[in-house]
């Protein structure tokens, strides 16, 4: 079962996301750098914040991180939701990319595990339509020993 219900509205991806969306369906997190100055940006933008150029690349991260901020809601904001409260959203910084923080929510954690500074790991949740970024407590092993377990087993 999603964390979120599936049947949430979403947004179409646009010209500046699509890149994001597709990496997400391959289960690979990027985030968004400027070419002129190498400046990390998310969420994706047309021009940089910084130089103001429109190049950009797209790089590939870890997905590793720690939770910068997070609130538990209590009270649904659409009527899907309404059986899934509480749930947390999140607010994740990902060192390795710049410090850029990302929208998300924490799996796996009661409301008294989750916390500022907790280690976080990106795991990836596949809908019908679409792939969301969703964040676990960092294991220990590394990730890529997890990923060649869980994929021979």
């Amino acid at each position: 079962m999603p964390y979120l219900p599936a049947e949430l509205p979403r947004l179409p991806p646009g010209r500046d996301d699509l890149a994001w969306w597709e990496a997400l369906r391959r289960h690979e997190l990027v985030v968004q750098r400027c070419a002129a100055c190498g400046a990390w940006r998310h969420p994706p933008a047309p021009l940089c914040a910084r130089c103001h150029a429109t190049a950009c690349r797209w790089e590939r991260v870890g997905g590793h991180g720690c939770v910068f901020s997070y609130t538990w809601v209590h009270h649904p904001s659409h009527p899907a939701l309404a059986g899934r409260v509480p749930y947390n959203v999140a607010l994740v910084e990902l060192p390795e990319a710049g410090g850029v923080r990302l929208v998300s929510n924490v799996i796996e954690v009661s409301p008294g595990e989750l916390h500022v500074g907790l280690a976080v790991e990106v795991v990836f949740e596949d809908l019908e339509d679409v792939t969301l970024p969703r964040f676990r407590p960092a294991s220990p092993e590394p990730l890529s020993a997890r990923r060649a377990r869980d994929s021979a087993g």
